[in-house]
């Protein structure tokens, strides 16, 4: 679908110079003299790459639509991680660098969103909050005041995040995988 270059907003998905790119910032700017444009950073889906690029409102852009697919979570394999699409049964494997540092709060059987382009992923979005247990939590220190004396702890899967005094070692609690950050103490 083409769309003019004025209407480009953060998250979507253009092609452009043969390839794909997410809008990360929109700026639209009206300079004194001349034309406005919008001023967009994309970053490109495929390699990681940025670009800032002008988009004038005369200019068009073509706005992919990607498929999104439930897979569920098998098993890592060395450096992959093995998904099964969830309605055709077909798995597919995954390099961890795909996922990136949240491949450590996968979990066996978690659904996981792929966004799919030509059947080939580009992209993957977990669960936004997963509970993990409290495998080491330091000590709290007396005379420490409640406004935001937060203390380091590690999760069972070995990631560090910073939680509340009362946490302690053994309890559950609720993490926000996008953020890797403490949310509450899970019920």
């Amino acid at each position: 679908m083409k769309i003019n270059g004025n209407e480009i907003r953060p998250g979507n998905v253009l092609e452009h110079q043969g390839t794909l790119w997410a809008a990360v910032k929109v700026q639209h700017v009206k300079p004194g003299k001349g034309g406005a444009f919008a001023q967009v950073e994309l970053k490109n889906l495929l390699d990681g790459r940025k670009l800032n690029e002008r988009f004038r409102s005369a200019d068009t852009v073509e706005r992919v639509r990607l498929e999104q697919k439930d897979f569920q979570f098998l098993y890592e394999q060395g450096d992959d991680l093995v998904f099964m699409d969830n309605n055709s049964y077909e798995q597919i494997e995954l390099s961890k660098d795909f996922v990136g540092e949240r491949a450590a709060f996968l979990q066996d059987g978690m659904t996981v969103t792929l966004e799919m382009y030509e059947e080939k992923p580009i992209g993957i979005s977990l669960p936004q909050h997963v509970t993990l247990e409290i495998a080491e939590a330091d000590a709290v220190v007396k005379g420490q005041t409640a406004s935001s004396s937060y203390k380091p702890a590690v999760l069972e899967n070995g990631v560090k995040v910073m939680v509340p005094p009362f946490i302690a070692a053994g309890e559950k609690i609720v993490v926000d995988t996008e953020e890797i950050s403490y949310v509450r103490r899970a019920d």
